[in-house]
């Protein structure tokens, strides 16, 4: 299905060559398909888009017990999505190394991260200060918070 989502996404015109599908209990929470380009929104990969949608739907941020297909193997940022919504399985169907043949190769990403802020391409300034620490201070203490 995500595959097929994929194929669909090109022949419309919507997005790029990616279509995610979310499955709980046998049944199909959600979709999504890259909508990049025709949303003029670099995060709206079909990824992220599925697990929006997930979420909406159940009214969690969380994806316990769901598991994500998708057409390719994630990229950094997705797979990083999908981490924090808690999936607790991903397939996919073509690899990085398929995507980055047609264009989408996200190896460069993947390399940025494990370098030191003054060796990556994007500059990069981490300007520490105490009182920069106020939010995470204010989160720690507030009896209210909904852990994540």
């Amino acid at each position: 299905m995500a595959v097929d989502l994929a194929i669909e996404n090109v022949r419309s015109g919507n997005g790029g060559p990616f279509g995610a599908v979310i499955v709980k209990d046998g049944q199909v929470l959600s979709t999504g398909v890259n909508s990049v380009t025709s949303n003029n929104d670099p995060t709206a990969h079909a990824e992220v888009v599925a697990i929006r949608n997930a979420t909406k739907l159940l009214e969690n941020f969380q994806l316990d017990n769901c598991t994500l297909y998708s057409s390719c193997e994630p990229c950094p940022m997705c797979l990083g999505a999908i981490y924090w919504a808690r999936t607790e399985r991903l397939v996919f169907a073509t690899s990085k190394h398929d995507a980055a043949e047609v264009g989408f190769d996200d190896a460069f990403i993947y390399d940025e991260i494990g370098k030191s802020y003054a060796t990556r391409s994007l500059i990069t300034d981490y300007m520490p200060e105490d009182g920069f620490k106020l939010p995470f201070r204010l989160w720690q203490k507030n009896e209210d918070k909904i852990e994540y």
